[in-house]
């Protein structure tokens, strides 16, 4: 999750600077500062450049073994989180594999890629669809094991995926509100530059939000669900117990039962292997 806060916090200055020239100050009479830091970023870049391989083939292989074994048909959302994860990872090595080349940038084409790939706006249209698709992943399963008898008479599968496909577009709607509502974008000397468009008041409330939506909106979802989830468990658990000559737990068949509430549990600790980000500036 922490993660996640920092990739937040990284967008946001990316929006207020969106710098992809060099670094120009300069420490002392060599510029040694400057050149130290430009080194910096570029192992760092190469660093995240790698992850978000690793990231691309790691969820490719789920997505794979999903299909492969036709449980893509029964965890939709499942799927869609590791889509949006592939998708994250892609746009993750494009976006800083295209900082690293250090392109000169010119013409429509050159806006566009400034707007789009520099400005990391693509990536975090994903980003933004991941913590979406979190959240109802959790609102999913706890319908479905606290309100069983209630989700399996009125939860359809067309809920599910009027819920997968408006993670996606509520990532797309909030990237270009904040994006167009924020900030401009103009080419100087073939580099990516960015004009905040805001006073100082707004960008304050924007980071405010940042916060807010993406790490203690997801964690009180999440500490809901998921405590409703356990509680459940336990009490199942005391039933059985209850029910068992020896005194003990078929925990075997409780986690059979229970199965879908830990799978965005596990997961959520891997999820900033693939959204790291830095910001070259």
């Amino acid at each position: 999750m922490s993660g996640e806060t920092q990739t937040d916090v990284t967008h946001l200055s990316d929006v207020m600077t969106m710098d992809q020239g060099d670094m120009t100050g300069t420490t002392g009479e060599d510029g040694v500062t400057s050149s130290s830091s430009r080194g910096v970023d570029f192992y760092f870049g190469c660093f995240v450049v790698v992850i978000g391989v690793i990231g691309i083939a790691a969820n490719g292989v789920v997505l794979y073994a999903l299909v492969a074994s036709k449980q893509h048909t029964k965890n939709e959302l499942i799927v869609n989180q590791n889509a949006l994860d592939l998708y994250n990872c892609l746009f993750l090595v494009i976006t800083y594999g295209l900082k690293l080349c250090d392109i000169h940038l010119s013409g429509s084409l050159g806006y566009w890629l400034c707007m789009l790939l520099y400005s990391e706006g693509l990536l975090f249209i994903g980003v933004t669809a991941s913590w979406v698709n979190l959240m109802i992943i959790a609102v999913e399963r706890y319908l479905k094991i606290v309100h069983h008898a209630w989700s399996k008479k009125r939860l359809r599968k067309w809920m599910i995926y009027a819920a997968m496909a408006g993670a996606w577009f509520s990532g797309l709607i909030h990237e270009i509100a904040m994006m167009v509502g924020t900030s401009s974008v103009t080419l100087v000397d073939g580099a990516c530059h960015g004009d905040v468009t805001v006073n100082l008041e707004t960008m304050t409330a924007i980071a405010i939000y940042y916060l807010l939506f993406t790490y203690v909106a997801v964690l009180v979802v999440f500490i809901f669900c998921y405590g409703k989830i356990l509680m459940v468990i336990r009490r199942q658990a005391r039933v059985m117990a209850g029910h068992n000559l020896g005194g003990t737990v078929n925990w075997q068949a409780t986690l059979h039962v229970d199965r879908p509430a830990t799978i965005p549990v596990d997961r959520t600790p891997l999820r900033p292997i693939s959204q790291t980000t830095f910001s070259p500036t």
